[in-house]
């Protein structure tokens, strides 16, 4: 068996790319992957302007609290004033240009309007609430990098500089289905031995929340004849196949024999707990992952490893999850002999508890969770001990 690094470093090795581009309009581009850098035409802030509401002054003309200048003039976000006359001020917003002349903003909480005049309560510092100009973008800089995900930020920051469209590679085109003959649809009756097919949700929903293009085969029967059928045409539509069960060694698991049969087994079985069962291979063009057929095992293998992979195929650069080291609230007795992933949950105090049932059929597990303990191989936990915490906010989405 592979150890769970190798495992993820042998997927990431074998990560292709896609290549193929589109023109987004920003609006649409939420998720994208950016195919090329882009680069600012603009310095932001274009000019100096004001942090604050308040008065644009010059410091020199305050000698202490007291003071009392005259308003010479008023500047709203959007409008350029005029140069400051010596020994006056100007009502400024946030926003607005700090006109010629003046060196500091004194926010209106430091100071009291007088008719015509304001009444100066502190003295200010040069340079006090002024934002300078190209202190966040100059011209010419990058933004944004190649290979970055496209998220809420990422939009507004190419809006910022005028960028209206974005060039972002193709979505990556996934292909899913399901074995076993006891699986049923949400809906149907149950008969006696039939299970409703949570996988078939939880797979197809992590796929739609990474952006894929989802091709969904749904459930298959348990023959090889069905399961070679249903792969070819999942490998001749799709960057990547994958599937959940079937990949154990019993009588009715077909998938890494349909695999073997039209394209090659690569990787098999790593020394995780849980999810030891996973599959990796290729069939034609497509790669092909098969993952246990467990519902936790699905979810944590496609966390852990199915994502990075699928994000560098995507064309992401930075696809790999963040660990923290964290206290232990429960206590973890058994050495295991896999390395295991725990279900956790921070608590108030930031401590982090073990959910009581880890076995892998438990889903419920995964909905109470926040995240993993990443618990090497042999050890065991004390309250109070450090552990590796890998938050769910890191392995979905």
């Amino acid at each position: 068996m592979l150890s769970a690094d190798q495992l993820l470093d042998a997927l990431l090795a074998r990560a292709r790319r896609v290549t193929d581009t589109e023109t987004l309009a920003v609006a649409d581009a939420l998720g994208r992957v950016l195919a090329a850098p882009q680069v600012s035409a603009l310095t932001v802030p274009p000019l100096d302007n004001s942090a604050m509401d308040g008065y644009a002054l010059r410091v020199a003309d305050v000698a202490g609290p007291g003071a009392r200048l005259p308003v010479s003039q008023r500047i709203q976000a959007g409008a350029v004033g005029a140069p400051l006359q010596p020994g006056s001020a100007a009502r400024i917003f946030t926003g607005a240009p700090i006109p010629p002349g003046a060196d500091a903003v004194l926010m209106q909480e430091d100071c009291t309007a007088d008719g015509d005049a304001v009444v100066i309560h502190k003295r200010p510092r040069v340079g006090e609430h002024i934002r300078r100009a190209g202190e966040d973008i100059a011209a010419g800089a990058e933004i944004l990098a190649a290979g970055v995900r496209l998220g809420a930020a990422e939009m507004g920051l190419a809006a910022s500089v005028g960028l209206a469209q974005l060039p972002v590679l193709r979505r990556l085109k996934v292909a899913c289905f399901f074995t076993g003959d006891e699986l049923v649809t949400p809906g149907t009756p149950l008969q006696p031995g039939q299970l409703y097919n949570s996988n078939r949700y939880t797979l197809t929903g992590l796929l739609k929340g990474l952006g894929c293009e989802l091709i969904d085969l749904g459930i298959v029967p348990d023959t090889l004849a069905a399961t070679e059928a249903a792969l070819a045409r999942a490998a001749s539509a799709a960057d990547v196949v994958i599937t959940s069960g079937g990949v154990s060694v019993g009588e009715a698991d077909f998938i890494k024999a349909a695999v073997e049969n039209q394209g090659q087994i690569e990787m098999w079985k790593v020394a995780m707990k849980p999810g030891k069962p996973i599959v990796y291979g290729r069939v034609g063009t497509a790669d092909f992952i098969g993952l246990p057929g467990n519902p936790v095992s699905a979810f944590a293998t496609f966390c852990l490893f199915v994502r990075p992979f699928l994000l560098r195929r995507m064309g992401v650069e930075n696809v790999l999850y963040r660990a923290f080291p964290l206290r232990a609230a429960s206590v973890w007795p058994r050495a295991g002999e896999r390395r295991e992933f725990l279900r956790a949950r921070i608590q108030p105090d930031g401590r982090v508890a073990i959910y009581p049932n880890q076995s892998s059929g438990v889903l419920t597990s995964c909905t109470w969770a926040d995240g993993f303990i990443d618990l090497p191989i042999g050890q065991t936990l004390q309250e109070d001990d450090w552990v590796r915490f890998i938050p769910m906010s890191e392995v979905l989405g």
